[in-house]
């Protein structure tokens, strides 16, 4: 199938299906395992051998480095006129609402990302609310089903609370998997799919493409697909990456009208907020889990770094990323940074970035999600919430 992207006819990249899996299209894929490196990566990470993430064991240290503030979640109770309201909720979850819609993005409310809550990664950060606190949701995006990404409890309380109100965009093949745990409302799309919300809300969701896995048993490697997500509202538009590496569906992504092998570093996530041609972007994907062997701060640096990197060596094109490093603040769950304090917060004319995790090898974990609004200013609400204005 071909499209017509800024005047020039471009195949679309779509994902392969062979042997009854899912693939990823392009040669920047490889499994994390086939490598020295991320064989040795990945057997330090399991047998807990070359940690250097040392997260504090005590609950007032990281109060410190990583505050956890109650939210003033009556922002959300009515739609900002313009602009977008983001809230991070941890690891990859966050709470977003412009042009009258309200939404979550991978949701895990649970203390440990496993099939079982006894065993496996336990956050060291809780989240700023629960379910039961969260304003009314109306649709949820889901990027794959890795246990960090899609939460059985939290799928399980949203359901109970919100019912069929609340729809669910999931990746290809995972429909199934919804309908199982009670979930009716569900929109399953492949790559460049789209699927209007409702006539009256104006909006439009288009699952694209995303380089990642999928995997929940011994049995069922990526029988599901893999996606990221593009929510084009009446007036603002935005982007939720998932779980990426980098590749060249960012690219075709940016040059569509409306907007590692398996994860990102610092400099590629600047280099994704370049090729979607983003406004605002948000870092996410950090400071919850211990899913990698960096010291655990490294991801309020790293990306810090590289965007001042990239901005200042003249790598960012004008009108795509006009940026001033102007205010650096230390990050928290729960909405903004509170205090002045290290490099974690790049404030700027149009960008708004967070560090996500920089990396070990293949254990390296950069998220990003992004925000594009109609307009380039940002102002940024310090006692819990963010809106990009």
């Amino acid at each position: 199938m071909t499209d017509q992207l800024d005047d020039v006819a471009e195949v679309l990249h779509r994902p392969l299906y062979r042997n009854d899996q899912y693939e990823n299209p392009w040669d920047t894929w490889s499994w994390p395992w086939v490598s020295l490196a991320g064989f040795q990566a990945g057997f330090k990470f399991f047998l807990g051998f070359g940690d250097e993430s040392n997260v504090p064991k005590k609950a007032k240290e990281l109060d410190k480095t990583l505050p956890v503030l109650k939210p003033e979640l009556t922002h959300f109770e009515s739609s900002p006129t313009s602009g977008v309201r983001h809230m991070w909720i941890g690891h990859a979850s966050s709470l977003v609402q412009f042009d009258g819609l309200t939404f979550l993005t991978d949701p895990i409310f649970s203390d440990r990302c496993s099939m079982v809550q006894f065993l496996g990664p336990k956050r060291y950060r809780p989240p700023p609310c629960t379910i039961d606190e969260l304003p009314k949701i109306d649709c949820v995006f889901i990027s794959h089903n890795h246990y960090d990404h899609l939460d059985y409890n939290s799928v399980v309380q949203l359901n109970k609370r919100f019912g069929d109100s609340l729809k669910w965009y999931v990746p290809q093949g995972m429909k199934s998997w919804m309908n199982a745990r009670d979930c009716q409302n569900v929109v399953e799309l492949s790559w460049w799919e789209e699927h209007e919300h409702s006539p009256e809300s104006g909006f439009k969701m288009v699952a694209t493409p995303c380089q990642h896995w999928s995997k929940r048993t011994a049995t069922d490697t990526n029988k599901v697909l893999w996606a990221s997500w593009c929510v084009l509202g009446p007036k603002h538009k935005f982007y939720f990456s998932g779980d990426t590496g980098y590749c060249a569906g960012f690219s075709q992504i940016g040059r569509k009208s409306f907007l590692k092998p398996q994860h990102a570093d610092p400099e590629e996530a600047v280099m994704i907020h370049r090729d979607i041609k983003a406004e605002n972007s948000v870092g996410i994907h950090w400071g919850t889990f211990t899913l990698t062997l960096e010291f655990y701060l490294e991801p309020r640096t790293k990306l810090a770094e590289e965007a001042e990197k990239q901005v200042f060596g003249g790598g960012v094109r004008p009108g795509h990323l006009s940026c001033r490093l102007n205010q650096q603040l230390s990050g928290g769950l729960g909405g903004f940074p509170r205090t002045s304090a290290v490099d974690s917060v790049l404030l700027a004319s149009s960008l708004l970035s967070l560090s996500g995790n920089g990396g070990a090898a293949l254990q390296d974990m950069f998220y990003f999600l992004y925000a594009s609004s109609a307009k380039t200013s940002i102002s940024v609400r310090y006692s819990r919430a963010m809106e990009v204005v």
